[in-house]
């Protein structure tokens, strides 16, 4: 709980950081950042001994299963099939690896936000949005789902064990 918690805290200090492609900064507000470095960074900042870069520049499913073995695969299916499977999880974070993107699902208090590094509003950059609209977790057709800060997680977290 306490990572869930905590981790809204560095979300907010990303927003509105610029899109882009192969943006790497690893401070936020400061140049731009690409959708895998926006979740290594954060994650490694948390302190989660994370291959950052190697991620990063990775198809989604590695960086997620590198993490978790807590996953779902969604192709064709809408996101409304996505939610209802994440409501019989329980709340907690997620990443969403998607047909050309990564990101995080927060769901918490009962409310579920897509948060990344968004290329349909480059600008904006970095930003936490409903699940349902005009984003790239709506408008994918492939879908990976991992649950992180499970229980081998944490472990990994607390001992400072590399993924």
């Amino acid at each position: 709980q306490f990572l869930i918690k905590d981790l809204d805290n560095y979300f907010e200090a990303w927003y509105h950081t610029p899109w882009s492609f192969n943006g790497p900064t690893r401070t936020p507000g400061e140049g731009s950042i690409a959708c895998g470095y926006f979740v290594t960074t954060v994650l490694q900042d948390m302190d989660f001994n994370i291959p950052r870069i190697k991620w990063a520049q990775a198809a989604s499913q590695i960086m997620i299963k590198g993490m978790t073995t807590d996953t779902k695969i969604f192709s064709n299916k809408s996101v409304s099939e996505v939610a209802a499977y994440l409501q019989t999880k329980g709340e907690g974070v997620y990443v969403a690896g998607l047909d050309t993107h990564v990101g995080f699902i927060y769901y918490y208090n009962n409310q579920m936000y897509f948060v990344h590094s968004n290329y349909y509003q480059r600008d904006i950059g970095v930003m936490k949005e409903k699940l349902a609209g005009k984003n790239p977790l709506n408008d994918s057709k492939y879908r990976i789902i991992g649950k992180i800060f499970t229980k081998e997680m944490t472990e990994k977290w607390i001992t400072g064990n590399k993924f």
